[in-house]
Protein backbone atom coordinates (compact mmCIF):
# COMPACT_ATOMS: atom_id res chain seq x y z
CA UNK A 1 0.00 0.00 0.00
CA UNK A 2 1.20 3.40 -0.96
CA UNK A 3 0.12 7.54 -0.51
CA UNK A 4 0.39 9.49 -3.02
CA UNK A 5 1.33 13.11 -1.71
CA UNK A 6 1.64 14.87 -5.37
CA UNK A 7 4.66 13.75 -7.32
CA UNK A 8 5.91 11.71 -3.58
CA UNK A 9 4.88 8.38 -3.39
CA UNK A 10 5.13 7.12 0.11
CA UNK A 11 4.65 3.10 0.99
CA UNK A 12 3.62 1.33 3.76
CA UNK A 13 6.48 -1.35 3.85
CA UNK A 14 5.49 -3.34 6.97
CA UNK A 15 1.81 -3.70 6.27
CA UNK A 16 1.46 -6.24 9.51
CA UNK A 17 2.56 -6.14 12.91
CA UNK A 18 3.97 -9.78 13.13
CA UNK A 19 6.23 -8.46 10.14
CA UNK A 20 7.67 -6.06 11.48
CA UNK A 21 8.37 -7.16 14.82
CA UNK A 22 10.27 -10.06 13.07
CA UNK A 23 11.94 -7.61 10.92
CA UNK A 24 13.42 -5.80 14.34
CA UNK A 25 14.31 -8.71 15.88
CA UNK A 26 16.20 -10.54 13.21
CA UNK A 27 17.78 -6.82 12.79
CA UNK A 28 18.77 -6.43 16.52
CA UNK A 29 20.12 -10.31 16.08
CA UNK A 30 22.41 -9.17 13.26
CA UNK A 31 23.56 -5.82 14.74
CA UNK A 32 22.30 -3.87 11.86
CA UNK A 33 20.30 -0.57 12.69
CA UNK A 34 16.67 0.94 10.94
CA UNK A 35 14.55 3.61 10.99
CA UNK A 36 11.00 3.41 11.84
CA UNK A 37 8.12 5.62 10.75
CA UNK A 38 4.73 5.37 12.13
CA UNK A 39 2.86 7.73 9.56
CA UNK A 40 -0.70 9.44 9.90
CA UNK A 41 -2.52 11.64 7.86
CA UNK A 42 -0.77 14.78 9.61
CA UNK A 43 1.96 13.14 8.68
CA UNK A 44 0.84 13.50 5.15
CA UNK A 45 -0.50 16.93 5.46
CA UNK A 46 3.24 17.84 6.43
CA UNK A 47 4.79 15.88 3.60
CA UNK A 48 3.03 18.46 1.17
CA UNK A 49 4.43 21.06 2.89
CA UNK A 50 7.98 20.12 3.12
CA UNK A 51 10.73 18.37 1.09
CA UNK A 52 13.26 18.27 4.12
CA UNK A 53 10.29 15.81 5.51
CA UNK A 54 9.82 14.14 2.46
CA UNK A 55 13.79 13.50 2.42
CA UNK A 56 13.47 11.99 6.01
CA UNK A 57 10.59 9.70 5.11
CA UNK A 58 12.93 8.33 2.21
CA UNK A 59 15.37 7.04 4.78
CA UNK A 60 13.30 5.32 7.00
CA UNK A 61 13.50 1.79 6.62
CA UNK A 62 10.22 0.95 7.79
CA UNK A 63 6.68 2.56 7.72
CA UNK A 64 3.73 1.50 9.47
CA UNK A 65 0.02 3.18 9.52
CA UNK A 66 -0.33 4.63 12.71
CA UNK A 67 -4.06 6.01 11.82
CA UNK A 68 -7.64 4.59 11.45
CA UNK A 69 -7.91 6.91 8.16
CA UNK A 70 -5.09 5.06 6.48
CA UNK A 71 -6.12 1.83 7.39
CA UNK A 72 -9.48 2.84 6.10
CA UNK A 73 -8.08 3.92 2.34
CA UNK A 74 -6.00 1.00 2.55
CA UNK A 75 -9.35 -1.32 2.69
CA UNK A 76 -10.53 1.28 0.17
CA UNK A 77 -7.80 0.30 -2.02
CA UNK A 78 -8.09 -3.17 -1.91
CA UNK A 79 -4.54 -3.49 -0.03
CA UNK A 80 -5.39 -3.46 3.87
CA UNK A 81 -2.74 -2.82 6.08
CA UNK A 82 -3.28 -3.57 9.87
CA UNK A 83 -3.19 -0.77 12.43
CA UNK A 84 -0.13 -0.10 14.15
CA UNK A 85 0.11 3.05 16.41
CA UNK A 86 3.51 3.99 17.42
CA UNK A 87 2.44 4.28 21.06
CA UNK A 88 1.38 0.84 21.35
CA UNK A 89 4.78 -0.30 19.89
CA UNK A 90 7.12 0.91 22.44
CA UNK A 91 6.76 -2.14 24.91
CA UNK A 92 6.97 -4.62 22.70
CA UNK A 93 9.76 -3.57 21.71
CA UNK A 94 11.39 -3.33 24.43
CA UNK A 95 10.58 -6.23 25.25
CA UNK A 96 12.72 -7.41 21.86
CA UNK A 97 15.58 -5.77 23.35
CA UNK A 98 14.98 -7.32 26.32
CA UNK A 99 14.86 -10.67 25.15
CA UNK A 100 18.43 -10.27 22.55
CA UNK A 101 20.36 -8.46 25.78
CA UNK A 102 20.05 -4.86 24.08
CA UNK A 103 20.16 -1.90 25.33
CA UNK A 104 17.59 0.82 25.08
CA UNK A 105 17.52 4.69 24.81
CA UNK A 106 15.14 7.06 25.10
CA UNK A 107 14.87 10.78 23.68
CA UNK A 108 12.44 13.33 24.52
CA UNK A 109 10.81 16.09 25.82
CA UNK A 110 11.69 16.50 29.29
CA UNK A 111 14.38 14.37 31.96
CA UNK A 112 11.13 13.93 33.98
CA UNK A 113 8.93 12.25 31.19
CA UNK A 114 12.03 9.78 30.57
CA UNK A 115 12.69 9.14 34.35
CA UNK A 116 9.17 8.20 34.89
CA UNK A 117 9.04 6.15 30.99
CA UNK A 118 12.22 4.22 32.20
CA UNK A 119 11.13 3.28 35.71
CA UNK A 120 7.66 2.62 33.91
CA UNK A 121 9.38 0.46 31.39
CA UNK A 122 11.70 -1.53 33.56
CA UNK A 123 8.88 -2.36 35.53
CA UNK A 124 7.13 -3.91 32.95
CA UNK A 125 9.98 -5.30 31.07
CA UNK A 126 12.25 -7.02 33.61
CA UNK A 127 15.84 -7.22 32.21
CA UNK A 128 15.86 -4.12 30.03
CA UNK A 129 19.17 -1.90 29.97
CA UNK A 130 17.90 1.96 29.34
CA UNK A 131 21.28 3.46 29.06
CA UNK A 132 21.00 6.55 27.88
CA UNK A 133 17.83 9.38 28.46
CA UNK A 134 18.68 12.51 26.37
CA UNK A 135 15.85 15.58 26.70
CA UNK A 136 16.98 17.95 23.85
CA UNK A 137 16.84 21.53 24.81
CA UNK A 138 14.62 23.96 23.73
CA UNK A 139 15.07 25.08 20.20
CA UNK A 140 16.51 21.80 19.32
CA UNK A 141 16.83 21.42 15.64
CA UNK A 142 17.91 17.71 14.38
CA UNK A 143 19.12 18.82 11.24
CA UNK A 144 21.48 20.75 12.99
CA UNK A 145 24.78 20.05 15.11
CA UNK A 146 22.77 19.39 18.23
CA UNK A 147 20.76 16.81 16.59
CA UNK A 148 24.36 15.04 15.58
CA UNK A 149 25.17 15.52 19.49
CA UNK A 150 22.58 13.79 19.98
CA UNK A 151 22.76 10.89 17.83
CA UNK A 152 26.60 10.83 19.16
CA UNK A 153 25.45 10.68 22.82
CA UNK A 154 23.38 7.56 21.63
CA UNK A 155 26.09 5.95 20.03
CA UNK A 156 28.63 6.41 23.02
CA UNK A 157 26.20 4.96 25.45
CA UNK A 158 26.00 1.11 24.00
CA UNK A 159 21.94 1.51 23.11
CA UNK A 160 21.35 -0.06 20.16
CA UNK A 161 17.53 1.16 19.76
CA UNK A 162 16.86 4.57 20.51
CA UNK A 163 13.09 5.68 20.80
CA UNK A 164 12.47 9.04 19.63
CA UNK A 165 9.98 10.98 21.40
CA UNK A 166 9.87 14.41 19.46
CA UNK A 167 7.48 14.75 17.16
CA UNK A 168 7.04 15.11 13.32
CA UNK A 169 8.75 16.20 11.59
CA UNK A 170 11.82 16.44 14.58
CA UNK A 171 11.74 12.75 15.10
CA UNK A 172 12.22 11.36 11.75
CA UNK A 173 14.54 13.98 10.57
CA UNK A 174 16.57 12.50 13.70
CA UNK A 175 16.23 8.81 12.76
CA UNK A 176 17.02 9.93 8.95
CA UNK A 177 20.89 11.32 10.46
CA UNK A 178 20.71 8.05 12.78
CA UNK A 179 21.48 6.04 9.91
CA UNK A 180 24.55 7.97 8.70
CA UNK A 181 25.80 8.57 12.02
CA UNK A 182 24.77 5.72 13.92
CA UNK A 183 24.02 3.10 11.33
CA UNK A 184 23.99 0.27 13.74
CA UNK A 185 21.50 1.57 15.99
CA UNK A 186 17.78 1.09 15.48
CA UNK A 187 15.34 4.45 15.69
CA UNK A 188 11.84 4.04 16.75
CA UNK A 189 9.76 7.60 16.06
CA UNK A 190 6.85 6.95 18.58
CA UNK A 191 5.16 10.42 19.38
CA UNK A 192 3.85 10.44 22.30
CA UNK A 193 4.55 6.83 23.65
CA UNK A 194 7.05 7.85 26.44
CA UNK A 195 4.95 10.28 27.98
CA UNK A 196 2.16 8.08 27.86
CA UNK A 197 4.41 5.63 29.39
CA UNK A 198 5.15 8.68 32.25
CA UNK A 199 1.97 9.87 33.02
CA UNK A 200 3.38 12.94 31.46
CA UNK A 201 0.49 12.70 28.75
CA UNK A 202 -3.37 10.85 29.03
CA UNK A 203 -3.79 8.79 26.49
CA UNK A 204 -7.38 7.95 25.03
CA UNK A 205 -9.28 5.42 27.12
CA UNK A 206 -9.45 1.83 25.39
CA UNK A 207 -13.44 2.18 24.58
CA UNK A 208 -12.64 5.68 23.01
CA UNK A 209 -9.65 3.88 20.85
CA UNK A 210 -11.99 0.68 20.01
CA UNK A 211 -14.14 3.52 18.44
CA UNK A 212 -11.42 4.99 16.42
CA UNK A 213 -12.35 8.28 18.27
CA UNK A 214 -8.97 8.70 19.98
CA UNK A 215 -8.49 11.78 17.53
CA UNK A 216 -11.75 13.23 19.11
CA UNK A 217 -10.17 12.73 22.56
CA UNK A 218 -7.25 14.46 21.57
CA UNK A 219 -8.69 17.29 19.67
CA UNK A 220 -10.76 18.39 23.34
CA UNK A 221 -7.92 17.78 25.62
CA UNK A 222 -6.03 20.41 23.64
CA UNK A 223 -8.49 22.21 21.42
CA UNK A 224 -6.22 25.23 20.46
CA UNK A 225 -2.96 23.06 19.08
CA UNK A 226 -5.37 20.62 17.15
CA UNK A 227 -8.48 21.73 15.47
CA UNK A 228 -6.58 23.66 12.92
CA UNK A 229 -4.35 20.64 12.36
CA UNK A 230 -7.42 18.26 12.71
CA UNK A 231 -9.04 20.27 9.84
CA UNK A 232 -5.83 20.25 7.34
CA UNK A 233 -6.56 16.46 8.23
CA UNK A 234 -9.97 16.14 7.24
CA UNK A 235 -9.19 18.53 3.93
CA UNK A 236 -7.38 16.00 2.42
CA UNK A 237 -9.19 13.71 2.82
CA UNK A 238 -11.26 13.40 -0.21
CA UNK A 239 -8.34 13.29 -2.48
CA UNK A 240 -6.78 10.09 -1.24
CA UNK A 241 -10.39 8.09 -0.83
CA UNK A 242 -10.71 9.32 -4.57
CA UNK A 243 -7.30 8.21 -5.66
CA UNK A 244 -7.60 4.91 -3.02
CA UNK A 245 -10.64 3.78 -5.25
CA UNK A 246 -8.96 4.45 -8.52
CA UNK A 247 -6.20 1.91 -7.07
CA UNK A 248 -8.40 -0.48 -6.71
CA UNK A 249 -9.78 -0.50 -10.38
CA UNK A 250 -6.26 -0.92 -11.48
CA UNK A 251 -3.40 1.81 -10.46
CA UNK A 252 -1.01 3.22 -13.41
CA UNK A 253 2.04 2.59 -11.41
CA UNK A 254 3.91 6.22 -11.98
CA UNK A 255 7.46 7.06 -11.11
CA UNK A 256 7.89 8.43 -7.54
CA UNK A 257 9.53 8.25 -4.62
CA UNK A 258 9.10 5.85 -1.65
CA UNK A 259 9.27 5.85 2.24
CA UNK A 260 11.57 2.42 1.94
CA UNK A 261 14.61 1.79 0.97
Amino acid sequence: MYFEVGEYRLAITMPRRAGLMAEVAERLARGEGFALATVNLDHLVKLRQSAAFRRAYDAQDLVVADGNPLVWLSKLAGDPVELIPGADMVVPLAELAAAQGVPVALVGSTEAALQGAAEALCARVPGLQVAARIAPPMGFEPAGPGGAAVLREVAASGARLAFLALGAPKQEVLAARGREIAPGVGFASIGAGLDFLAGAQQRAPKIVRSLALEWLWRMLSNPRRLVARYALCAAILPGHALTALRHRRGPSLRPGSSGSR
